[in-house]
């Protein structure tokens, strides 16, 4: 029975990190899923301790920033924000650097598949205005999505984890890794202004041909800042997290305009379905056998020192994906000797790791696959030139700094 079990996890473990099994039609969500009940089916966990190990503060957050970042969305606020950038970019990179800075800035607090999903059009629309190569903006973009995620609990949905199972606070969390975001976004306009020399030398001979398209509601902006405003109120007040995340959603969920189902329309079901069944695939690999072998051997390697702690944290984010990477981690962060510098560590670690590879992370894939239906083909090797200078610079400025700061 511990092969079989041993099977199924290693079988969905490998599914999540290829991302799909194609012959099968499954992706990320189903295969978790499907691990899932396999492993209940198989006894490891019952159906009442599956349902006891799935952390739904968890999924309250994710889906509470879903419901905010879509009336985002349909109220016209990150169109508004890419015409600013538009009107005050007179170099291709100045405009880098604007995209880098709004993308990091937005994807802290407002989820960076979110800002993947909604700004790839744009920048894409805002490149051609110039009749320029999208592609140095498109890996910006998904670039400042990742490094900008990590300053905040928010940003990410392994920083959600981290966050929740710490108990650091919010305002506490920022304060370690917004310095750290910074620095990487500044080593990422770097490395990407070197890398794409002629594409972003020089200055606009004109004025874009046209402007991105704006369709603003007034009304639904006006209370989706509103609710940003209460959600970030909340966070610096020490409401728990997903309360204020919730209470956030709630305002803007009563409304006389838009329809619900317009607005669950934008949410990401499948990535709440993938975090279920990765919660009970986690909690049985610690039920198992398999979870008596990390804990024997996980603590020493995770107390070995920095080097060590990171670039483990960098191999797993890659071969497992940096979410299923944190959960593996989480059960025995707690007993180490220094478990607050090993949180901001995993959390810096994971998601800078996930700059290495276009399939580091699901932002990643969503610029690519976003760009690819507007006939902009960002490819793997493409990204690859510029993931490995970007991803072992920042990763080296973050271990730097929180050393400091932590030791």
């Amino acid at each position: 029975m511990d092969y079989l079990v041993g099977a199924v996890i290693l079988i969905t473990l490998i599914g999540v990190a290829v991302g799909r099994f194609p012959a099968l039609h499954m992706n990320r969500a189903t295969i978790a899923w499907v691990g899932a009940v396999a492993l209940i089916l198989l006894g490891v966990l019952d159906l009442e301790a599956a349902f006891h190990v799935i952390d739904w503060h968890t999924i309250a957050l994710l889906l509470s920033m879903m419901i905010l970042n879509a009336n985002l969305r349909l109220a016209g606020f990150f169109s508004i924000v890419v015409v600013w950038v538009q009107r005050r970019a007179r170099t291709p990179r100045r405009l880098l650097a604007f995209i880098l800075l709004v993308s990091g800035s937005l994807s802290a607090i407002f989820l960076n598949d979110t800002i993947a999903v909604v700004m790839t059009p744009l920048v894409i629309e805002l490149a051609r205005s110039w009749q320029r190569n999208p592609i140095p903006y498109l890996l910006g973009l998904a670039m400042a999505a990742n490094i900008g995620s990590v300053a905040a609990i928010t940003g990410n949905p392994q920083n959600m984890l981290i966050g929740l199972s710490s108990g650091i606070p919010f305002i506490e969390f920022s304060a370690y890794q917004i310095p750290v975001a910074a620095g990487g976004l500044i080593i990422a306009w770097v490395c990407l202004v070197l890398m794409f020399r002629s594409e972003l030398s020089g200055t606009f001979n004109a004025a874009p041909e046209q402007t991105v398209a704006v369709e603003v509601k007034r009304p639904l902006l006006r209370k989706s800042l509103i609710a940003v405003a209460v959600l970030l109120a909340g966070l610096l007040g020490g409401l728990p997290i997903a309360l204020a995340a919730m209470l956030s959603a709630s305002i803007v969920l009563i409304t006389r305009r838009i329809q619900p189902e317009r607005v669950f329309g934008e949410v990401d079901w499948g990535l709440l379905v993938f975090f279920c069944g990765l919660f009970v695939v986690t909690g049985t690999i610690e039920a198992s056998r398999s979870g008596e072998i990390l804990a024997n051997r996980v603590p020493a390697l995770l107390d070995a020192g920095i080097p060590l702690f990171t670039f483990t944290a960098v191999v797993l984010s890659n071969l497992v994906s940096n979410v299923p990477a944190v959960m593996l981690f989480r059960p025995y962060i707690p007993d180490l000797a220094d478990p607050h510098s090993a949180w901001l560590m995993l959390a810096m670690a994971t998601t800078f790791a996930g700059n290495l590879t276009l399939l580091g992370s699901v932002a990643n894939l969503i610029v690519a696959e976003s760009a690819a239906r507007l006939n902009v083909r960002l490819t793997f090797l493409v990204y690859l030139k510029a993931g490995i200078p970007v991803t072992v610079l920042s990763l080296l400025w973050g271990c730097l700094w929180l050393a400091w700061v932590t030791g």
